[in-house]
Formats: structure tokens, sequence, C-alpha cells
């Protein structure tokens, strides 16, 4: 653990000289970027405002000089006939019409060039799952299963999926929701189709769609990506928990799939009245149709989404595109679950080349799965059928075959297990690619260099630099950026100074001046609530640790979990999933509703400055 964090000054030296930037434990030289019309802030001055302490209280807190406001909760009418939110009370219908459950990860789309983009835009955000407590009733009681009615399970599924709100400051500054014809909501049940390798292969045709080519709806959402073309990417996380499986469902070999992604559970209860989800030996394929990442183009309303297969079936945490200087398109995606894989996906080509000859980037390239060496160097191994292991001897037929069975494919490679790999981010300022591993305290836990707490109920940040600065290339070196915890006082292996302590990273995202953005999602020290922080990766302490503050606490028994700015930095949206999951919460408190709903946040910084300066 110790070589691999004594790296930290080689690793950043390598890549700030490849970038053109110094970084010292004094960085003073200028970032690489900012957004256009205003100063680009020193390395050493990304971190402008006084850090807040942990909370317990049931409300959003911001550093002094800056403000946060609850926007866009749970049951927003966005289309149609614009429904009110009523508890409990709305139909499916009207939920379809209304901004979903369970905020994730979000985008905000100008709408204009120049200064207006600040002003108008598409906001596009994930919802994960949803509380059928709160959704159903309107408070905590669950209704029981045998009264479980195909209207319950419609108004669930019209509350996944994903939201496209048209929004605009108005007067006095207010953000509101303009009743916009590219408003849309996008659900478990939407038209979508399949593109790529595994597109009609026989593990994705069911008896409704016997081609294998027109899937139904998107689940469990969870982060997601941007690609340069102007489309929005949603990722598909647990699928696997909204099946029921019965008795003699599965082949020996459909069984092992199966087990492999952890299918069954009906935890929505949609088995009880949607036979979608209910696994039988006549209809054992319909989990292979999620576990994907979803294209949607939020500027065309009537566009049909697309599961781009290219990029493999895994419970996606994210799918953070990155663009190399040869125009390739790379997108990084981690496969959320304990000892799983990380991954990356590189177009065959330039992604403006492609396109110019009717072609998607993201059908034609290559997926591998990352290999963390002990000595600090990795590789990236090819998922590609024929190579290696990967062979119709050893039960992979075809490239389609081994797309649908990514985990066990990334298994035969010999990947490195993970903690729970979620969000990933690349550092514009430097190239440096960043990853979040929420925690790990399975016994099954195989102890690595990358992973090197057993158990690690804390999690970890790791990160590494592409062999020549180039996002495409097979080879790379890496480090431990940080070990999460309660401090390094508390002797649980943490680097962090102790006013800095919080554990479970899960959401990430490096803004375009290369402030590292970190989000909570699980067990924080002292019982406190999840929260997001800022790292400046730029400059570090006597310890050689980054340097970091706490930027905002978050409300009871919530999660901290999507972030993205306006173009030019000054108003950040932040997402609250699930407040009071569990009880104790009535936020937002908005229209004089005490049911707990998530929101998007809205920070500003209140002499109109960057956010985090």
């Amino acid at each position: 653990m110790q070589s691999r964090l004594s790296r930290r000054a080689a690793l950043t030296g390598g890549m700030a000289v490849a970038a053109g930037f110094l970084t010292t434990s004094l960085a003073e030289a200028p970032a690489a970027s900012a957004a256009p019309g205003r100063a680009v802030p020193r390395a050493a001055d990304l971190l402008g405002f006084t850090p807040v302490p942990l909370s317990t209280a049931d409300e959003i807190r911001v550093p002094v000089g800056y403000t946060a406001t609850a926007f866009l909760p749970w049951g927003t009418p966005i289309t149609g006939s614009f429904p009110q939110f009523v508890p409990g009370g709305n139909t499916a219908a009207e939920q379809e019409q209304q901004v979903g459950m369970h905020h994730d990860g979000m985008h905000y789309f100008p709408l204009e060039r120049g200064p207006g983009g600040n002003e108008r835009g598409l906001l596009v955000l994930n919802h994960e799952y949803t509380d059928e407590a709160y959704l159903q009733t309107g408070t905590a009681t669950m209704p029981p299963a045998a009264d479980w009615t195909l209207e319950m399970v419609r108004r669930s599924q019209a509350a996944h999926g994903v939201s496209v709100v048209e929004i605009h400051r108005g007067e006095g500054g207010r953000w509101a929701v303009a009743r916009s014809r590219l408003n849309r909501r996008i659900t478990a049940t939407t038209p979508m189709s399949f593109a790529g390798p595994a597109a009609g292969h026989a593990l994705l045709r069911t008896t409704a769609d016997p081609d294998g080519i027109r899937p139904l709806g998107t689940v469990n959402n969870c982060s997601h990506g941007v690609t340069p073309w102007g489309t929005y990417l949603t990722c598909e996380e647990n699928f696997n928990g909204y099946f029921r499986v019965e008795p003699g469902a599965y082949s020996p070999e459909q069984a092992a799939l199966s087990s492999r992604y952890g299918v069954g559970g009906d935890r929505n209860l949609w088995a009880t009245n949607d036979e979608r989800f209910v696994v039988t030996p006549d209809e054992a394929n319909e989990p292979n149709r999620f576990g994907w990442v979803v294209e949607i183009d939020p500027f065309d309303p009537g566009s049909t989404p697309v599961k781009r297969t290219a990029l493999g079936r895994v419970k996606h945490e994210g799918a953070f595109v990155h663009v190399t200087k040869g125009g390739r398109v790379v997108v990084y995606t981690g496969d959320d679950q304990v000892n799983e894989y990380m991954y990356k996906f590189v177009s065959s080509g330039s992604w403006q080349s492609l396109r110019a000859r009717g072609r998607s980037p993201l059908d034609e390239g290559t997926l591998y799965v990352a290999r963390f060496d002990d000595d600090g160097s990795g590789h990236w191994l090819p998922l590609v059928h024929g190579q290696g292991p990967l062979t119709e001897a050893n039960g992979f037929t075809d490239q389609g075959d081994v797309l649908v069975r990514t985990r066990l494919a990334a298994s035969a490679l010999g990947a490195t297990r993970m903690d729970r790999p979620e969000w990933a981010t690349v550092d514009p300022t430097t190239g440096m690619v960043y990853l979040t591993l929420t925690n790990n305290t399975s016994s099954a836990k195989v102890e690595n260099a990358a992973n090197p707490r057993k158990p690690n109920p804390w999690g970890h940040i790791i990160r590494w630099q592409e062999a020549g600065g180039d996002h495409a290339a097979t080879t790379f070196e890496w480090d431990l950026f940080l070990l999460a915890g309660q401090g390094r006082s508390s002797g649980d292996g943490s680097t962090l100074a102790d006013e800095d302590a919080f554990g479970s990273p899960d959401g990430l995202w490096a803004d375009p001046d290369g402030r590292v953005w970190i989000q909570t999602d699980g067990t924080q020290p002292t019982g406190a609530n999840d929260q997001m922080l800022a790292a400046n990766p730029h400059r570090t302490d006597a310890a050689d640790v980054p340097e970091i503050r706490r930027f905002l606490t978050g409300v009871v028994n919530c999660e901290v979990t999507g972030v993205v700015t306006t173009p030019d930095q000054r108003t950040m949206f932040v997402n609250i999933q699930h407040p009071g999951d569990g009880g104790g919460s009535t936020w937002p408190r908005l229209d004089g509703i005490s049911t707990p709903r998530s929101a998007t946040v809205i920070v500003t910084k209140d002499d109109g400055g960057v956010i985090g300066t």
C-alpha cells in the first residue's frame, strides 16, 4: 500500500509534464482550461471556500457565501397535462408526465451558444429505482404483496428511467421548468432498439421480440455519460432484482449466466402483474435485455433510445466519455458490485469520420477490461471473440455471446477484482483518469495492490495515467489517490486528514478547472449524513495527500449523487437521492408536502462567482 501511495509524485509529475501543467505541493501554475470569458484560476486557488462540518441535520448545508435551493423534486409535472403531484395519489399515466423517482446521474445541455447557454438548457437526469411505499401510498407503509395490481406496477415502471426537462433562469435568478416540446419521460416501458455486435443475438430473443432487436424500457438508471455529438448515455445497473425466476426456468448454461448476474428477487413486485418479468423455461432471455448502456438524443423527443451492446452487459455504474487527440471515443465504465471489474471501450476510428459514414462510434470498437498489476503498471485486456480464452472451445460462440456474458469473459481473461468500481472521470487539465471504489466487506474479497484493505468498509479512489497520454492505449500506470475513512488518527488505514473524513465514495466528476468533486453513498464517520467534497489533486499536504474540503452535506438517510454545472461554472446542479430512506426525513418540504422526495439542488455563489473558488 505504501509503495502505491509513494508513486503519487512520480505519476502526477509525469502526467503534468505531458499536459504542460506544473504540479507540486505548492502548485501555483494555472489550470489548463476554464469557461470562456473568465480568468483561469491557479492550481493553488482551486478551492477557495471554507469547508462545512459533518452534519446529521435534515437540511442541505453549503459553505458560507453559497446558497442551495431544492428544485425538480420527484413528481414535478413536465409533459402532457402537467398533472400536479399528489403523494401516493397519482395514476401511472400521470407519473409518466412527471419527474421520476430517486434522481442519480445527470447532465446539463445548453440550448444556446454563448452566455445564453448558462440561462437556458436541458437538464437530463436518471432515476435509479423506486421506494414503493412512498410511491404507492405517500407514506412509509408498504402495501401487502397480495394487494398489488397492474396499475401499481405501471406506476412504478413510470417512475423509473430518465427525465429530459427544459429549464431556464428567470426573474430573480430563479430556475423554472419550461413547458417545452423537448420535455420527455423515458421509462421501463419505452420502446427501444438494440445496436452493435449483440443485436439480434439468440440470447436477446423473446416471444414478443423474436428478432432480438426491440427491447422495452430501461431500469435502475445509475450514472451516465455524454457524447461529443450531443447525446446522453444512461446506464442500467442493478437490473437483476426486477425478475422472478420460476423453478426449472434455466438450462445449466443459462443458470450459470443468471447466477453470475444474480437474477431474481422481484424486489419491486412487477412479476405479480407483468409477465415480462417472470423468467420461465419458455421465456428465459428477458433479463439479458437489461444491463446495457442506452443512448438517448435529448434534442429529438421522437427518437428511439438505443442499447449499445458493444459497451458490454454488466451492472453499469456510469459511462464517462473521453475523446482522444485523434478523435477516437473512449468510454470508461465500472461494474458496481463487489469483486467485479473496470472496463473501457475504444471506438475503431474518429467519431466524426464514423458518423459521417452513417455509423455509430459506439457500435464499432473494442471493449477492454482492466488488470491492475502489483508493481503499479496496468493492462487493458481485449474482450474479443477468438482471442485468448474467449473461444468456442471455452463456451464463447461469437462476439455477441462475449458481450451478453461480459462478466464471464472478463473473469476468463484474469482481470483484477475490484471493491465495487463506480464512477469514473477524466481530469481535463491533465488527462488523469479517476475511479471511485465504494467499499467491499465481502468475505470473498480478494486482496490486491489496487484494492489493499480487507475488509474495506470505507472505500478508496484510484487513478491512472494512460501510456503516452493516449486514452486508447492498452497499458497504463496507476496509483492510490486516497483511502477513505475516519481520518489518519483513527487507525482505520485512511490517508485523509481527520477534518476531511468521509466514507463510501461514489459520484465523481472533474470539472473544467480540474477540481475533483467526490460524492458519497453509504456509511460516514460518526454516523453523519452523506456528503460532497472537492479535491485539488494539484496541491498536496505534508503527508502527500491531496487538498480536500467538504463542500456540501446532505439530509437524513440520503445519497448525494450526480453533479454538473452550467458552462460558466456559476450554477451547480447536485442530486439528493432517497431522503429518509428508512425514515427520519421530510426534505425537501416544498408546497407544504412532508413526504420525502428525491430532488435536484441548485447551488450558486452569492457573489455570482465560479463554484468552488
